[in-house]
């Protein structure tokens, strides 16, 4: 599904040399719901770039369902995002003169897909997110946390084999934040996802399947949430990244 090996990148701030990646290598084999959990300056996001062809590794090599994603050109990347793929970011990118359900439906629409379907199928998802009633209302209607949820659930529509999160519950209060979380586990195992959700919270990171855990630009050890609460986690992280 996934793999990096000896990922590395690094940016110039000024005249200072940052290594945001240093020998990243990072396998997932399997569909579900899985975590990248760093504090911030970890590169838990640059990784999460360079995975969605945002960003370009400056070596190493990355393969997701296949496709050798550090070697793609921007037109191969585009058509990887918009087929391969599903991404979910804090900024919410709705277009404001468009309903909730619009927004959801966009990709579809864009491809000629049947708008009653579409409609329906975002129904579906808004409901599943808690925005039944808020199908017709326009992001300015909307709350910060009901237009992440509406941004969640465009990104899902086209049902893509492996969709990324970046702190998709950033903007969300813990009710809603749950809810969201338990959706991405089903939705992992119902379609054969794969879910990777960037987090520094163990109490999103609790509800995946298995944690990356990222430290200065590498990956420190893993944790496997079978047994484990956001308690056990926060426990785990503690002890992989206090002895690096």
């Amino acid at each position: 599904m996934i793999d990096c090996a000896d990922v590395r990148k690094c940016y110039r701030l000024g005249d200072r040399r940052v290594e945001a990646l240093r020998g990243v290598d990072l396998s997932i084999t399997e569909p579900g719901f899985y975590a990248i959990m760093g504090q911030s300056g970890s590169g838990k996001s640059t990784l999460l770039h360079l995975l969605a062809s945002l960003d370009r590794p400056d070596s190493g090599t990355i393969r997701v369902s296949g496709r050798d994603v550090h070697a793609l050109d921007e037109r191969a990347a585009t058509a990887y995002r918009r087929t391969d793929i599903g991404i979910v970011f804090q900024a919410f990118n709705l277009i404001p003169t468009m309903t909730a359900w619009e927004n959801v439906a966009l990709p579809g629409l864009l491809a000629g897909q049947n708008p009653a379907t579409l409609r329906d199928q975002s129904a579906d998802l808004l409901d599943r997110l808690g925005l039944k009633d808020r199908m017709d209302h326009r992001p300015e209607a909307m709350s910060g946390g009901e237009q992440q949820r509406v941004a969640i659930a465009r990104a899902l529509l086209q049902a893509p084999p492996v969709l990324f999160a970046d702190e998709p519950t950033g903007n969300l209060d813990s009710e809603s934040s749950a809810r969201l979380w338990a959706l991405l586990g089903e939705l992992a195992g119902e379609r054969e996802m794969t879910i990777v959700m960037v987090t520094h919270e163990p109490v999103a990171a609790a509800h995946c399947r298995k944690v990356f855990v990222l430290q200065d630009g590498q990956v420190r050890g893993t944790i496997d949430t079978e047994d484990l609460d956001a308690s056990g986690v926060a426990t785990r992280y503690q002890q992989l990244v206090g002895a690096a």
